[in-house]
C-alpha cells in the first residue's frame, strides 16, 4: 500500500529531523556536560546556548554562554574565565547543591559555592530564555528563590533583564569586567561599576583609575550617557530603594537584540542587532570624545566639544594657572574671580550640562527647584544646585558643597540645567 509506505517514510523523516529540536535547557543532578560529548544546553526560544568553548588562539577550554543564532560567536558569560581547563577534558555536573566544573584530574576549577540547609528536593540547572543560567530546586520555578544565578556574576556583558549595581540585601555589587583581549576571556584591565552614594553613579575604571563617569540618573537616563529615549523597542530603568540600586533594560520587541559590554580596549558600548543585521551595530560607545574623559578639565571648569581648547572656566571663574592653561594643560582648573560671601550672591544657569561629580552632594527629593535655590543660598558651603529628576518639568533637589568636578555640556536635548553659585560681582 503506497499511502502506508509514504506515511511510514514521513514519520521516519520527521524522526530524523527532530533531534535538534529536542534541545535540552535543563541539566538534572544525574546528568553531566562534558567537552567530549559535545552536548550543550539551549534556552527555550533558541536564543542562547551554554557549553564548552575554546578561543581561536588557545588550547584552553571555558564553560560559557553565547548567542546560538548569530553567525559570529558572541559570548555573553564565562564561568571559569580566570581558571581555564588546560586540555579538552572537562565535566560540568551537579554535586550536592552546587554546580561544579571538573578538570582532567577531577579537581574543581569552578563551582557555585552555595550553602543550602535542608535538602528538600533534587537540584537542577537551567538555561532560561533570557540567557540566565540558574540553579533551583527541581520543583520550584520561582525566580526569587533561585539558589544561584549567572546574572548575579556578570562577565563583560549586560543582557536585558540583568541588573548592574547593588543588591543591598545581600551586599552583592554586580559589575562588568572586560576580557583581557578580544581572544582571551580572562579578567582584563577595565571594569564598569556602580559607586554607591547619595546619588549613585557608574564609573569606567582601568584598574583603580577612573576613566569615565556616567553622571547621575536623572529619571530618564544617566546624564553622561547619551541613551536614545525615542526607541520603541528598548526601555531603561534605574531602581534605587532600600533593597537595591541597580540599572536594567528591557527589549519590548523580540526581533531586536541589544547588549551592553565593556570592551577589552576600554569602551563601554551598547550593541544592537536588528533583523537585517549582518554584524552587531555599535549603537553608542563611551568615552566617545575627550570631553568624556574623567576630570579632563580640572575643577570649576567644563568641557565643550565646540570650543578650542575644549576646556572652559565657568562664568565668574578664571584659570588657576594661566601659563599651564595657555599650554592646554588644564588640570589645575579654574578659581573664583570673587570669593563667595556667606550671604548674598546668586546663580549662573548652565544649560545642557552633565552634572558634576556627586560625591559631595546632598539630595532631597521632596523639594523643587525654588526651595532648592533657597536652601543653597542659606548654606555657606553650597556651590551649585540642580534638579534630581528632569521629568515633569523637574523635581527634587541636589546641592553640591565643595568643588565642582568633571562637567561637560552637550548639544541641546541632552544634559540638564545646573545653577552655579557666584558672588554678586560676577553675576553679569
Amino acid at each position: 500500500d503506497n499511502s502506508y509506505t509514504l506515511s511510514f517514510l514521513l514519520v521516519f523523516f520527521v524522526l530524523i529531523l527532530l533531534p535538534p529540536a529536542f534541545s535540552i535547557n535543563t541539566l538534572s543532578s544525574e546528568e553531566s556536560l562534558t567537552i567530549s560529548s559535545n552536548r550543550t544546553l539551549v534556552s527555550r526560544g533558541d536564543v542562547f546556548e551554554l557549553g564548552f568553548f575554546k578561543t581561536t588562539s588557545s588550547s584552553r577550554w571555558y564553560l560559557g554562554i553565547w548567542y546560538k543564532k548569530f553567525p559570529y560567536r558572541t559570548y555573553v558569560w564565562v564561568a571559569n574565565r580566570d581558571n581555564p581547563l588546560s586540555n579538552s577534558i572537562g565535566t560540568l555536573k551537579i554535586s550536592g547543591s552546587n554546580l561544579v566544573l571538573l578538570d582532567n584530574s577531577n579537581k574543581s576549577v569552578w563551582s557555585t559555592n552555595v550553602t543550602r540547609g535542608n535538602e528538600r528536593s533534587p537540584v537542577v540547572a537551567e538555561l532560561l530564555a533570557n540567557g540566565n543560567f540558574v540553579m533551583r530546586d527541581s520543583n520550584n520555578n520561582n525566580a526569587s528563590e533561585f539558589l544561584w544565578q549567572s546574572f548575579d556574576y556578570p562577565t563583560d556583558t549586560l543582557l536585558p533583564e540583568m541588573k548592574l549595581g547593588y543588591d543591598l540585601k545581600t551586599g552583592l555589587n554586580r559589575f562588568l569586567t572586560s576580557w583581557r583581549s578580544s581572544d582571551d576571556p580572562s579578567s582584563g584591565d577595565y571594569s564598569y561599576k556602580l559607586e554607591p552614594g547619595r546619588l549613585p553613579e557608574f564609573y569606567l575604571l582601568q584598574g583603580d583609575v577612573r576613566e569615565h563617569r556616567s553622571g547621575p540618573w536623572n529619571g530618564i537616563r544617566f546624564s553622561g550617557i547619551l541613551e536614545d529615549q525615542k526607541l520603541s523597542y528598548m526601555v531603561y530603568n534605574f531602581t534605587e530603594n532600600s533593597e537595591e540600586a541597580a540599572y536594567t533594560f528591557l527589549m519590548t520587541n523580540n526581533s531586536f537584540y541589544s547588549r551592553l559590554t565593556i570592551s577589552s580596549t576600554g569602551y563601554f558600548e551598547r550593541l544592537t542587532w536588528a533583523p537585517s543585521s549582518v554584524v552587531w551595530n555599535v549603537f553608542w560607545s563611551s568615552p566617545y570624545h575627550q570631553c568624556d574623559m574623567y576630570k579632563i578639565c580640572g575643577p570649576y571648569s567644563y568641557c565643550d566639544v565646540t570650543t578650542s581648547p575644549v576646556c572652559n572656566c565657568i562664568q565668574g571663574f578664571r584659570p588657576k594657572n594661566r601659563q599651564q592653561w595657555d599650554l592646554r594643560i588644564p588640570l589645575s582648573g579654574c578659581i573664583r574671580r570673587t570669593p563667595l560671601s556667606c550671604s548674598g550672591g546668586g546663580f549662573t544657569r548652565m544649560k545642557n550640562m552633565k552634572l558634576p561629580e556627586t560625591t559631595m552632594a546632598i539630595v532631597d527629593r521632596s523639594i523643587g527647584v525654588k526651595e532648592c535655590e533657597k536652601r543653597c543660598l542659606s548654606d555657606c558651603n553650597c556651590t551649585a544646585f540642580a534638579n534630581a529628576d528632569v521629568r515633569n518639568g523637574g523635581t527634587g533637589c541636589v546641592i553640591w558643597t565643595g568643588r565642582l568636578d568633571d562637567m561637560r555640556n552637550y548639544v541641546p536635548d541632552h544634559g540638564q540645567d545646573l545653577y552655579v553659585r557666584l558672588a554678586a560681582a560676577d553675576l553679569v
